[in-house]
């Protein structure tokens, strides 16, 4: 009976022990998947998030939340160590711009140097900070530091006019809003774990200033004022703006590398510009164009003065070196030239080089805009036309560039060929590709067809147009003209004419519709292009919207058969 009870007893038991691990195991394993889900519900939490579930004074001080309380950090932090900082940091801007001050004197001035420079007592606020993954690479960390400044500097430059006259000038009332780019490369594994720190001006929001005489006035000396400021702007252009950098080495080695260099080279054909703003009381504007990468003298090219238009064509060729692709503009100023006096601005336009495509031309109208930084002014300012075309360096080979001569020579076969490969021509392209550059030019025969148009608006009483084109190729003058088709907005010529080109890369073709009339003749619009196109191609057709049309667009069939020629070394 005893062991009867007892082996019961040992079943129950054992039962119950099975049955307690199944239910344990069972809410072991509820409990683990419940709080896998609430460790994933943590991982998705935001900062605001965290702040309903746990009030803010229950975190340490040390633990930060937003990037206004960082940046509220960090600059508290630089107030402590401002003393230093102005000290260290006077010096080192003294050094690098007061150099490029010397390049920049204006013709005016014997010299110009600091006597005092020190950033005062204020020191400057970051307003935004951020880390750029995309441009750190590897082995490097870049960042960019969003700055404010209205400090209370005490700079004073020494100029020496050409007269021998010394003139103490205060710099005051300085206010700086810009970004700063820090790049920590190398990354080494030695303390501080970077090899050196570059840093560049990475944009100029605003920088104002204000210039005085001590003891006098500036006004005293016409024009300097103008000259000496443009000469601190240059010089901070030139010393610290990206994407030119300053390099400080922090731990021993070889940096030259994190040096500017260029990496490509951009052509730049501007065509034309139309609808100008008209700046003259009498008359027209006469305008002129003004283009650059980098905004300093001598990097900045300048077109022709046109007379008297608000649709000017300029067709001018320019070549600018590019040091960053992915953060340079190609800007365009249009102005309306004053002969004696100043010069107004009519508008200015960008274009992002990272927009283009190496080796492949691109073909743009570019809106004009008061202000490049503030696009509030609605007023139509007008349009400006450019071809670009960007070629990194070390990949010209590769790359299509009609606007180099040395391209159209060493891979003529590919883009300039000739029908016919007789062993005059190649004699001609032996004797071509051995030339320099200059001594070439690229002839050929364009084959102008006019097929059609559609939507003429209608000029004639009866509602409808005797339409008529005319060709010309504005370099060399030469003309041809279609036959009229009468009473028609939707005329048929599909008539060929062959042009002779002495000089394809600074030609235009003009195509200018008519209205013809018993006594006389009425413009209707007009399509203007280079032939950049169809040198590439070598043949293709397209519809044309005509300017200065209400309506209408034009049919047209290019074909160009190049011929080489050498100019006459005479």
């Amino acid at each position: 009976m005893g062991f009867l009870f007892g082996l019961f007893i040992g079943i129950a038991v054992s039962f119950g022990l099975v049955v307690a691990f199944a239910r344990y195991s069972k809410l072991r394993s509820t409990r683990r998947a419940d709080l896998a889900k609430t460790i994933a519900a943590f991982a998705r939490m935001t900062v605001q998030d965290s702040r309903k579930l746990l009030p803010g004074e229950f975190y340490p001080s040390w633990v930060v939340f937003s990037q206004r309380q960082k940046l509220n950090w960090l600059n508290l932090e630089l107030e402590k160590i401002w003393p230093y900082v102005n000290e260290a940091a006077s010096e080192l801007i003294k050094s690098s711009v007061e150099p490029v001050l010397e390049q920049y004197t204006p013709a005016m001035l014997a010299s110009l140097k600091f006597s005092k420079f020190t950033l005062g007592t204020v020191a400057p606020q970051f307003t935004g900070v951020s880390i750029l993954e995309s441009e750190s690479g590897p082995n490097g960390i870049t960042m960019e530091l969003e700055m404010q400044w209205d400090g209370n500097p005490k700079i004073v430059l020494d100029i020496k006019t050409l007269l021998g006259v010394a003139l103490p000038i205060e710099v005051k009332n300085i206010g700086f809003t810009g970004v700063f780019r820090l790049i920590f490369k190398p990354l080494v594994d030695e303390f501080p774990c970077f090899g050196a720190l570059s840093y560049s001006l990475r944009e100029k929001k605003g920088l104002d200033f204000t210039l005085k005489v001590i003891g006098g006035e500036l006004t005293s000396i016409p024009g300097i004022s103008d000259a000496i400021e443009e000469t601190i702007l240059d010089a901070i252009e030139d010393s610290i703006t990206w994407p030119v950098r300053k390099i400080i080495p922090i731990l021993p080695g070889d940096y030259s590398d994190l040096e500017l260099r260029p990496v490509g080279k951009l052509d730049v054909k501007i065509v034309q510009a139309k609808d100008l703003a008209n700046k003259d009381m009498i008359g027209k504007s006469d305008p002129y164009a003004v283009l650059f990468i980098r905004p300093l003298r001598d990097k900045t090219q300048k077109t022709k003065t046109i007379s008297n238009s608000l649709n000017p064509i300029w067709n001018e060729h320019f070549e600018f070196v590019v040091e960053d692709v992915s953060t340079q503009h190609l800007t365009v100023r249009v102005f309306d030239d004053e002969g004696v006096g100043s010069s107004q601005l009519i508008g200015a336009a960008q274009v992002p080089l990272s927009e283009l495509v190496p080796g492949k031309v691109k073909d743009i109208w570019l809106k004009l805009v008061k202000d490049l930084v503030i696009q509030r002014d609605k007023k139509n300012r007008g349009q400006v036309q450019l071809e670009l075309l960007y070629s990194p360096l070390g990949k010209e080979g590769g790359l299509k560039n009609p606007f180099n001569h040395d391209y159209s020579l060493t891979i003529l076969e590919k883009v300039l060929k000739p029908e016919s490969e007789d062993s005059d021509a190649t004699d001609v392209i032996r004797k071509a590709a051995s030339s320099k550059k200059n001594d070439v030019i690229v002839r050929g025969v364009l084959s102008v067809t006019v097929l059609a148009a559609e939507d003429l608006p209608a000029v004639d009483l009866m509602g409808k147009a005797d339409p008529f084109v005319v060709i010309t190729l504005k370099k060399s003058e030469a003309k041809s003209k279609t036959r009229v088709v009468p009473d028609s907005l939707n005329p048929v010529w599909n008539q060929t004419f062959d042009f002779v080109v002495e000089d394809a890369l600074h030609d235009l073709l003009m195509l200018e519709v008519w209205d013809h009339d018993k006594f006389g003749k009425d413009k209707i619009g007009r399509v203007i292009m280079t032939l950049t196109r169809v040198m590439l191609e070598g043949e293709y057709q397209e519809w044309f919207e005509l300017d200065g049309a209400k309506s209408g667009k034009l049919c047209v069939h290019l074909k160009w058969t190049p011929r080489l020629k050498l100019r006459d070394a005479s």
